[in-house]
């Protein structure tokens, strides 16, 4: 069966400043936790060592055309541009990202950039990140200076990118710098981002500018163990922690109010002003970026919460491995494709159908060396994970879900965080020692796919 895509689709993927450029001027968390806690990192490999894109933007971008991409989102390095947050404007970084986009919209690939993908500088985290509102107006200038210096040849912005993820890693899990684990502060921090979100997008409009401006979320759905009032009552409440708290804002401009009177009942509720209501309102988004990995299912809790143990979203339901699920086990995620049409028919349904795209899937698998056949990883089993979640995407579409793009994660293996090269994600394959990159099996489906704007599957 030949699955065909609407015209003008987008074809591309997605990767990050702190996870390709390298070494940077501006000190960020992740180098400064690296230089403190370097067991933390996979093989400890930090931040300094990932896949040189500083150097060879514009080889990689000739490969981005390779692989027939007509889009390619990645990001701005706060750190880079303005190496405190708040001062002067790094001359270096401006000609680098200029030279970047300019060359992108040279080679018909039309960018997609993010303002901040998990890289908080760090002189900002030293008075409290996210926590603290003059961190908030920090980023708002931030976001005004590079629309005002590539507003005029990038057409789409995007805030941040999985905005949640900071609030879990750094607040509550402990998988991110500060390490704290604290709801109340992890609301805070969650709040405060959504107001610097929408200040972002009131700076855009202001200015006036031809494009559009967005945010990127990661939307896993919740899924009820069973339809017991019990077990849809949990999924609500992971519902509204996880997808809602962001989604409700950007696409709504306000919180969904059962989240609002929860976490007032349990006194979790960050500071709030009297205008801030106003500003989350401006927020509303014109394009939403998907990132769609895995569902999350849960059951209620089979036991009582132990009242002197720290406020935890765990307070209000279990995870539930379902039986007989799909695993990617390198990562220790399920795999299912049905969740990214249940997104799409979310959207449709309760949020007005907004324009959206997928900004981010894909699958991390370790010791990928072993595929090698003729020099060149054969990874079947990527091409498999794409064309199934591209089958469900085409079954949105046709429904009518106003889903315009799908962008993998990602084109070359990248710096993952604490994973360092753990698992590798791309289309190409780096090698560490030499940093020559090599096209990959799934890479040359997906050219083949994206000139075709569509792929066959039986």
């Amino acid at each position: 069966m030949k699955y065909a895509f609407p015209d003008n689709f987008w074809w591309g993927s997605a990767s990050s400043a702190l996870q390709t450029e390298g070494a940077r001027e501006g000190e960020t968390t992740w180098d400064y936790w690296f230089a403190r806690e370097p067991n933390r990192f996979h093989n400890g490999v930090g931040p300094q060592h990932t896949s040189t894109f500083y150097q060879n933007w514009k080889t990689d971008i000739q490969l981005l055309k390779q692989l027939n991409h007509n889009s390619f989102r990645t990001s701005i390095s706060w750190a880079r541009l303005i190496p405190d947050g708040i001062g002067e404007v790094n001359p270096e970084a401006v000609d680098f990202y200029n030279q970047v986009i300019d060359e992108l919209n040279e080679q018909g690939i039309t960018p997609f950039i993010t303002l901040f993908h998990f890289d908080m500088p760090m002189a900002m985290q030293e008075i409290g990140g996210w926590e603290n509102r003059d961190v908030v107006d920090a980023y708002a200038r931030y976001a005004q200076i590079c629309f005002e210096l590539f507003g005029d040849r990038v057409l789409h912005w995007f805030t941040f990118n999985e905005p949640i993820v900071p609030v879990e890693g750094g607040y509550l899990y402990d998988f991110h710098y500060p390490n704290v684990v604290d709801f109340r502060r992890a609301a805070t921090v969650a709040y405060h981002t959504v107001l610097a979100h929408a200040k972002a997008v009131q700076a855009y409009r202001a200015g006036h500018y031809a494009g559009e401006i967005g945010i990127v979320l990661n939307l896993t759905p919740s899924y009820p163990r069973s339809q017991n009032p019990a077990d849809v009552k949990a999924a609500h409440v992971a519902d509204l922690m996880f997808n809602r708290s962001f989604l409700d804002p950007v696409l709504r401009g306000e919180y969904p109010a059962d989240l609002v009177a929860l976490l007032k009942s349990y006194d979790q509720l960050p500071a709030c002003k009297p205008e801030d209501g106003f500003l989350i309102a401006e927020g509303k988004i014109d394009l939403l970026g998907v990132n769609y990995y895995q569902p999350r299912r849960v059951k209620c809790r089979d036991s009582a919460v132990n009242p002197q143990a720290p406020f935890m979203p765990e307070w209000f339901f279990d995870n539930y491995e379902m039986p007989g699920r799909k695993m990617n086990p390198y990562r220790g995620w399920e795999i299912y494709a049905p969740g990214i049409y249940d997104i799409l028919v979310n959207l449709r349904d309760n949020y007005g159908n907004p324009r959206c795209f997928i900004s981010e899937n894909g699958m991390g698998v370790e010791n990928e060396q072993r595929f090698i056949e003729n020099g060149q990883i054969n990874d079947h089993y990527r091409i498999e994970f794409i064309s199934e979640h591209l089958t469900w995407l085409h079954k949105g579409i046709s429904e009518g879900c106003n889903c315009l793009g799908y962008h993998m994660w990602t084109f070359i293996d990248n710096w993952s965080w604490c994973n360092a090269y753990k698992n590798r994600y791309g289309f190409i394959q780096l090698d560490l020692e030499t940093q020559q990159r090599t096209i990959k099996k799934s890479g040359e489906w997906f050219a083949a796919t994206a000139l075709n704007n569509s792929f066959e599957k039986e």
